[in-house]
């Protein structure tokens, strides 16, 4: 048995997961008078994503289950014991890496949102999977709030909040990146500067493409 699959996390877990599938962001008003074509724009913007991502607080904005139990799994299978996140949403993926930890005997996660009322959303639910205690939780645009602070080494990685910041976010932590480090992206389509990035063996990545919307790489040097 582990933390992700038994009580409090995992029902916690099931009803967060439905909510989620029940409030697509695709039905807020907030976006029905923007085209696709308009919010995709406004997703690879390096500008204008602090007005998109606020007109969508009140949505999870989550990764799917599947990502969640891959998260999970990745930050056990590498012993992680020090994890970032950029992007915390309402907090389903941060759920999953602190119960890696919590299993791996350990550790300390920080994760950052610009959004209060998410950020608020996210202590409550890390609080009702009895894993708060590993989590630092930092308010604010992540180009300020990773910037500073972090762990000398860092094991693991999660990028998933303004798609266009994320090769910003890699240049804050990389020199923090210990060898094997995993950084995983999700939504990383969206980031073709990132991608182009990883995706060269000179960077010191190794990078495939992995199930329909992440980007898994390694630090190798």
């Amino acid at each position: 048995m582990t933390t992700l699959t038994t009580s409090p996390l995992a029902p916690l877990l099931d009803r967060l997961f439905e909510e989620a599938a029940s409030t697509s962001p695709t039905t807020s008003p907030a976006l029905a008078n923007l085209s696709s074509e308009e919010r995709a724009r406004r997703m690879r913007s390096k500008t204008d994503y602090l007005d998109f991502y606020g007109r969508l607080k009140d949505f999870p904005l989550a990764v799917s289950r599947e990502t969640g139990t891959l998260l999970y799994m990745l930050a056990r299978s590498c012993n992680a014991r020090t994890i970032v996140e950029f992007g915390t949403s309402f907090g389903i993926s941060t759920l999953h890496l602190a119960a890696a930890l919590r299993d791996n005997g350990g550790g300390r996660l920080i994760t950052s949102e610009f959004e209060p009322s998410k950020v608020e959303r996210a202590r409550e639910n890390l609080t009702a999977g009895g894993l708060i205690d590993l989590v630092e939780l930092r308010e604010g645009d992540a180009l300020r709030t990773l910037a500073v602070e972090l762990p000398e080494t860092i094991d693991l990685i999660l990028l998933d909040g303004a798609k266009a910041l994320y090769p910003e976010i890699l240049d804050l932590v990389e020199s923090h990146l210990r060898p094997g480090a995993l950084i995983i992206a999700d939504n990383a389509d969206f980031s073709p500067d990132y991608l182009a990035r990883v995706r060269s063996p000179a960077a010191g990545y190794l990078s495939t493409p992995f199930a329909e919307d992440v980007e898994l790489s390694m630090r190798i040097g």
